[in-house]
């Protein structure tokens, strides 16, 4: 059977998002009428969900040609997100380089993810000239507007006195937010520093955080560290991590 849809719900953008949530595959049809009528937010999604293959069948190559059209169209999230693609190589031959100029021109726009994603490669000097100091002042602009990544490895800088004086509370500070706004590795760091001034209730509160929500790669890293740690209630958490990461696997 068909479906009927009126025109306010194919071109509102928080309407199809909701749809989502309840009818993938009606939201994915709605969603691709509107990237063809040319609703560029309905573009960037249409991305996305080929990109998750939610709704609608996986193409990668597919997804990065609906963020390049919404890019042209002034979506810098699709730009960001065809940065990605191009980093990563989803549908399309791996190009840091290419990758380095849409972040970019993400970032000058002002968009938080474009500054972090940027200040990654920047940092790495993968695709890009290498420089820490333009780096920082990228994560610097991107935790300012709240991106809980960039605040994390802001902390990082500043606990650690990379390319910036050493400020331990200013670390605090940061990865405190970092933590609150939902970034398992931003939670793991300022559990670190709390089991350092001995807070442990709330170093392990933090780390059962963390643990929900890393990926193996953190889970497996954390572990080694928490496998070192002093404190024996710490210390013991590192079996967790290491369950959680072969659950993932």
């Amino acid at each position: 059977m068909g479906f009927l849809l009126r025109r306010e719900e194919v071109l509102n953008i928080e309407q199809l998002q909701s749809m989502l949530d309840d009818s993938p595959v009606r939201a994915a049809q709605a969603i691709l009428i509107a990237a063809k009528e040319g609703v560029v937010d309905a573009q960037a999604l249409l991305g996305q969900i080929l990109l998750q293959g939610r709704g609608i069948a996986r193409d990668e190559a597919l997804a990065l040609r609906w963020f390049q059209i919404a890019a042209q169209g002034g979506h810098l999230m699709a730009r960001n997100m065809a940065g990605r693609c191009l980093e990563h190589g989803w549908g399309c031959a791996a190009d840091e380089a290419a990758a380095a100029r849409e972040y970019r021109m993400a970032a000058e726009a002002g968009l938080d993810w474009g500054q972090y994603n940027y200040a990654n490669l920047l940092a790495t000097g993968r695709g890009v000239a290498e420089d820490p100091l333009h780096a920082l002042a990228l994560y610097l602009q991107a935790a300012e507007q709240g991106h809980a990544k960039s605040m994390n490895l802001l902390g990082r800088y500043l606990e650690e006195g990379q390319f910036c004086p050493r400020d331990l509370d200013a670390a605090v500070h940061w990865y405190r937010r970092s933590a609150e706004g939902g970034d398992f590795r931003g939670q793991f760091s300022y559990a670190a520093v709390l089991a350092d001034r001995g807070q442990i209730e709330t170093t392990l509160a933090w780390l059962r955080k963390a643990l929900s929500g890393g990926n193996l790669k953190f889970l497996r890293t954390a572990h080694k560290a928490l496998a070192a740690a002093s404190d024996p209630q710490v210390r013991a958490m590192a079996d967790a991590y290491l369950q959680r990461a072969d659950s993932l696997c």
